[in-house]
């Protein structure tokens, strides 16, 4: 079922801010799937799915070459999935934004010196919540 980006709906809204954790799917450079768990936040305002990281790491080099990514949270018979382009964000604001949103839905994230985050720009959910 696909769900609008506008109006999501309050269950939708509330299941993105409960405490789950959810698979990241970002691309290889061989276009095969890299899936990993990960926490998130999620901001209906901007339609933005943001996973904090280090720079290092493998979903922050497939985000680095763009594309299109997805996050997928799942809970029982619960279960969404936000599509959308994605993109490695470095600027201290982006990072702080992400950080912060983490620390808002899960704990307060430990300091990191290459600390990065991945951004996926959403356009389409997908689920039922």
């Amino acid at each position: 079922m696909t769900i609008d980006l506008a109006d999501p709906g309050d269950e939708v809204l509330a299941f993105l801010a409960e405490r789950h954790l959810a698979t990241l799917t970002t691309m290889r450079a061989d276009g095969t799937p890299h899936v990993v768990a990960v926490g998130f936040s999620y901001s209906a305002a901007e339609h933005l799915v943001r996973v904090i990281t280090f720079a290092s790491a493998v979903k922050a080099r497939n985000a680095a070459r763009g594309g299109r990514a997805a996050v997928c949270q799942i809970d029982r018979r619960r279960w969404l999935t936000l599509e959308g382009t994605v993109r490695l964000a470095t600027d201290p604001e982006s990072v702080t934004a992400a950080a912060e949103g983490y620390a808002a839905r899960y704990r307060q994230p430990g300091e990191r010196p290459d600390r990065v985050a991945i951004e996926i720009q959403v356009d389409r959910i997908m689920g039922r919540a």
